[in-house]
Order: structure tokens, then sequence, then C-alpha cells
């Protein structure tokens, strides 16, 4: 089969379309005829040597396909030959074909076209299982993400404010501001122009938000922890802004506040804290009003798998809005 290979570490031009060994269908696995992929920041990393893939897992990069399940390994069930899935991965997904444990499947989602599927299963489990199952997002709190028209800052502002959240959001031009309003953005903060902690301190009485959902790490780590209400809640998800930085402890104990800092990626399959439970919630609380239109995937454009290195020059320079594809062919 053909996938996306990296020659080297580096930038995106290491990256090239050749021939690969077929995945091998293990126990409790299916195999994915992948119809397409979404390109994730983390994939950026693992091109440019940062961040390795689990052990265990395909070197191939890709966090999350579409396709039709082509073949069905030992003691799975409920799934079949035919079946029309997106899944999440550990890797693999840029690729004609990909192993992936059966627990990380869900069903293409009614109305949705298979290869837009693609762009849902990383964004949904990881909104769903860091601001609800984690920070506990309720109805009437106020909630902010960082980088609303990425794809997580999408997913996020539609979740939110389905649960009944008052959404703040961050991005970089008036035209991305009006894609986070139109998806359910209360209050959206150009962060080139504006403080954002100022901002929600008028925007809230001086209260501070609840949760905030925090895609940019160090950079950000104090000002998040300022934006915070009593008894508020950041989750850190990545560090485009940065790994290392100095924490007022005093600031965080008046707040009675916490931190957290989670991944997706590494879970395991199975077991505590796996990848099992939080796609099960994902298809219980959010596929239903995906599948009636509430919740959509946000696509930027969709490019063959032979021009990674375009999709990952788009990412880097954050020229998207909501998730870019890729899909096998030329």
């Amino acid at each position: 089969m053909r996938a996306v290979t990296i020659s080297e570490p580096g930038g995106p031009e290491v990256l090239g379309w050749g021939e690969v060994p077929d995945p091998v269908c293990g126990p409790g696995e299916v195999v994915v005829d992948v119809a397409a992929t979404a390109v994730n920041r983390a994939d950026l990393l693992q091109r440019q040597g940062f961040y390795p893939p689990p052990k265990g897992a395909s070197a191939v990069l890709g966090l999350e396909c579409s396709g039709v399940i082509s073949e069905v390994g030992e003691g799975v069930t409920g799934w079949s030959v035919g079946d029309e899935v997106c899944a999440l991965l550990a890797g693999g997904g840029y690729a004609e074909r990909v192993a992936v444990p059966a627990v990380q499947l869900l069903p293409r989602p009614a109305g949705v076209e298979l290869a837009t599927a693609a762009a849902l299963p990383e964004v949904a489990c990881t909104v769903w299982s860091n601001v609800f199952m984690l920070a506990r997002l309720a109805r009437g709190e106020n909630f902010l993400v960082h980088g609303g028209s990425s794809g997580i800052g999408t997913m996020a502002i539609q979740l939110a404010a389905r649960a009944g959240a008052r959404v703040f959001t961050t991005a970089g031009t008036p035209a991305k501001l009006d894609v986070c309003r139109e998806l359910g953005a209360d209050v959206a903060v150009n962060y080139r122009d504006e403080d954002f902690v100022e901002r929600v301190r008028a925007e809230t009485g001086g209260r501070g938000v609840d949760v905030v959902l925090d895609n940019m790490g160090a950079k950000y780590l104090a000002r998040n922890v300022e934006a915070l209400a009593d008894g508020g809640r950041l989750v850190i998800i990545g560090m485009q802004g940065g790994s290392k930085a100095e924490l007022d402890i005093n600031a965080l104990l008046r707040k009675r506040g916490s931190v957290h800092a989670t991944a997706l990626r590494s879970r395991p399959a199975t077991g505590p804290g796996g990848k099992e439970a939080i796609v099960a919630a994902v298809r219980h609380d959010v596929w239903p009003d995906v599948e009636r239109g509430t919740i959509r995937p946000i696509v930027d454009r969709r490019l063959p798998m032979s021009r990674a290195a375009e999709a990952h020059r788009v990412v880097e320079a954050s020229e998207h809005v909501g998730k870019v594809l890729l899909v096998p062919g030329q």
C-alpha cells in the first residue's frame, strides 16, 4: 500500500508518498480502507522528530481517519466488513489502509459524507474527554477556548454552546472571529489586539471563567490562571507556546483552582482512562447531535495525501479554519 513517509526529521519537505508494508490485523482490531484522514498539530511535531508514536503504534502519521472496514480480526464483535466508520488512531492515518482497535471505531454519522467524517474523531474525543468528562463544564458556566477557529476550537465552541455555557474564545483575524461567533461563541477576542484576561474580566464583572481549554501551554499559563474564576479548571492539551513556565501557586490557591494537563494519543486502548471509554461516551453523547446537524464538522480544504507537505504548511501557518483533510490518491 502507499502512505506518507518521512525521510528524516525536518520541515514539510521531508514528507513523501510511497510504498510501505500493509497493516496487519491483530486480535481485537479491524483494517480500514482509508477514505480520508486529517492533519493535527501533533503530526507536525512528529514530522519534526519531537513526538514519537507510542510503543506499538504505526510510525505513519495520522491520528484519525474515516473509511470502510475491509478486514475484521479475531474477537471483534459488532463490526463487519463493509461498515463505514471513522476512527481514533494512535498513528497510521496518512495511508491507504490502517489497522485500528475496534474499541476506537465510531460509525459514520448519518448525514455526514464519509471523507468528511475524518474531521470528527480526534476533536470530538479531545473536547469531550477534557471539557466535559474531566473539567465537567456545566450549564450556566463561563468557558474559554483558545484558538477558536482551529479543529479543536470549532468543536469546543459548538459543544460548550450546546451545553448551555457562555463561550469565550480567542482567534487572530476578524474573519476567524466571525466564524467563531457563527458557531456559538458569545465573546470572541482578537488576541493580536486585545488582552483576553482583561476582556474576560470586563465581560464577567470580574468573576472570570470556570473552564479554560488551552493549546498554548507555557506562553498562556499565568494569564489563564488570572482568567479563572474561583473554583476554575484549566485544562492544557498543547504546547504551541512552549513547555516550561512558572506557575504562581499562590494565585491558584486563592482561587481554589486546578490545572490539568492531558494527552489523548498516549492513553491505552482499554482499561482505566483508556480510549474505549472516551469513544463510547462520544458515541452516546455527541454522535446524536452530529446526526441531527446540531454539531457539525468544519472542513477548510481537502488535499491528496501526495500533497501532505502542502497541508502541513497550511496548518503551520494557521491559514485554515477547522480541519484540513487528506485523501488517498494523487
